[in-house]
């Protein structure tokens, strides 16, 4: 039962949750001087920092190095065969978090001005969060609980002890055999990690391919590319049931309604996320969910309850460490100041990078989208095994693809298959944020060698299919003429 608004508040803010989104509205607020608290149960920084962004990253990068010891004679260079010490890369990884993690630490955010409490919080009305036996007055509140591995109700799979993206760097033995289940970003990074790194891999996708976020052309890039590095991808396969006989693992999955059994020594579970909202009592104030449980919100990113605004992974509708800091800023200006000002959340330019090799990165629209939508739209291609840098780099493999406007060089999306393709959109991701297209990026001088010249040459391909004919039939007669 909600308690009367208290008479005054011991705080402008509490921020519930010291995840990505968590830790940027405390900042913030901080900032602007408002007085604000941040619970946190766990650990400060969250699924990025301990089990998200920066241990995949750090793992990819191992498996990188790995697969290009593999490759040593293609640049001239003979290598000794190489062992991969699976518990060192573990290590790394570990190494890694703990390096990073003074970013997100306790100290460094009580010395900007946050009051950090370590702690349960559970909301007892629109005001007040008890924690630790305590009760906390706040004119607001901000949820940033983030989300988790969503775990099917797969028949038989709870007889074994399954990993997901939280569980999985435990792990200090390298799985001769690995079930990935999912085709999605995270189970397509992680397939090719393990890969590299020696392991047998099986990834299974109900769908009729992996990557379906993106349009056909892309996933087959990056499906070769699996496969090629010797990837066993199962689409069209229905996982079904987990069976544990004399300690032998197996999943069975439909596939043309016929039963396909797959022998297993671990399985990641990667089909997804869900928000986390349960148990700090949003359920007894009746705040509203949507349909795929996470919180319902406005454009201010408030929820159902006034005093009460949400960022993150629990909100959605991107799961990626920036749109929730992106979102955060609205939360907290919102917020704290929404009683004379308030901004809408601006989704109309978020990128994102899946960090396979080649990396997969996205602004905007792709032509799956864009049809879906009903938007016209015209395609231009590069090629980057046309590009000078990937070539002496040995990356020759991916494409820019960009929309336009039809008959404008307005961008509308990009996609870019490539090594490093997480850096090269922010070129695009500048030029829709800041309104500025084809033309401008063809104008741009881009140094020589770089990734970086993909998008020149794509600006370029864009222009010769928009050069003005009848033009260029007068400026030819008027040489023709000067040759006399």
């Amino acid at each position: 039962m909600m308690s009367d608004k208290p008479a005054q508040f011991d705080r402008n803010l509490i921020v519930i949750g010291g995840g990505s989104a968590g830790l940027v509205a405390a900042l913030i607020a901080a900032a602007v001087k408002a007085n604000v608290s941040l619970i946190e149960k766990y650990k400060m920084g969250g699924d990025c920092l301990h089990t998200g962004c920066v241990p995949s990253k750090a793992f990819i990068k191992s498996a990188k190095l790995a697969s290009l010891i593999k490759r040593a004679e293609e640049f001239g260079i003979n290598v000794p065969e190489s062992n991969v010490d699976f518990a060192a890369v573990m290590a790394r990884v570990q190494s890694i978090i703990t390096k990073i993690a003074p970013h997100d630490s306790v100290e460094r955010f009580t010395n900007m001005g946050v009051e950090c409490l370590a702690g349960t919080a559970k909301i007892t009305s629109p005001s007040t969060v008890a924690i630790n036996g305590n009760t906390l007055t706040t004119r607001n509140i901000i949820i940033a609980t983030g989300a988790r591995p969503l775990v099917p109700q797969l028949k038989g799979i709870a007889q074994i002890n399954y990993l997901t993206s939280d569980n999985i760097w435990h792990l200090r033995t390298l799985p001769e055999r690995l079930i990935v289940l999912g085709g999605g970003a995270i189970g397509c990074e992680l397939t090719q990690a393990f890969a590299r790194l020696g392991s047998k891999v099986t990834q299974i996708e109900m769908l009729p391919r992996i990557m379906m976020k993106e349009d056909e052309d892309i996933a087959t890039l990056i499906t070769k590319r699996l496969r090629d590095e010797g990837v066993d991808i199962r689409t069209n396969h229905k996982a079904q049931e987990v069976l544990l006989q004399d300690n032998q693992k197996q999943l069975v999955c439909e596939h043309n309604n016929k039963t396909v059994t797959i022998a297993f020594d671990e399985i990641l579970i990667a089909v997804g996320r869900v928000a986390n909202t349960d148990g700090f009592g949003l359920e007894a104030l009746g705040v509203k969910l949507n349909p795929n449980k996470t919180l319902y919100v406005n454009e201010k990113l408030q929820t159902s309850v006034p005093s009460i605004y949400a960022c993150g992974d629990v909100v959605g509708p991107y799961q990626f460490t920036h749109t929730a800091a992106h979102q955060a800023w609205y939360a907290t200006i919102n917020a704290l100041f929404g009683k004379f000002k308030s901004f809408k959340v601006d989704y109309s330019v978020i990128p994102w990078t899946t960090f396979t090799d080649p990396e997969v990165a996205r602004v905007g629209l792709n032509e799956q989208e864009a049809k879906e939508k009903g938007i016209p739209y015209e395609v231009t291609s590069y090629d980057i095994e046309d590009l000078d840098r990937a070539i002496t780099e040995g990356e020759d493999y991916g494409i820019v693809k960009v929309l336009t406007v039809p008959g404008k060089d307005k961008i509308l999306g990009v996609t870019i298959v490539a090594d490093h393709a997480g850096e090269l959109i922010t070129e695009y991701i500048s030029a829709m944020k800041h309104n500025f297209g084809m033309n401008k990026i063809l104008d741009t001088i881009h140094s020589y060698p770089t990734l970086s010249e993909a998008n020149k040459f794509a600006a370029g391909v864009w222009k010769k299919a928009h050069a003005p004919q009848g033009l260029l039939s007068l400026v030819q007669k008027y040489h023709n003429w000067m040759l006399r």
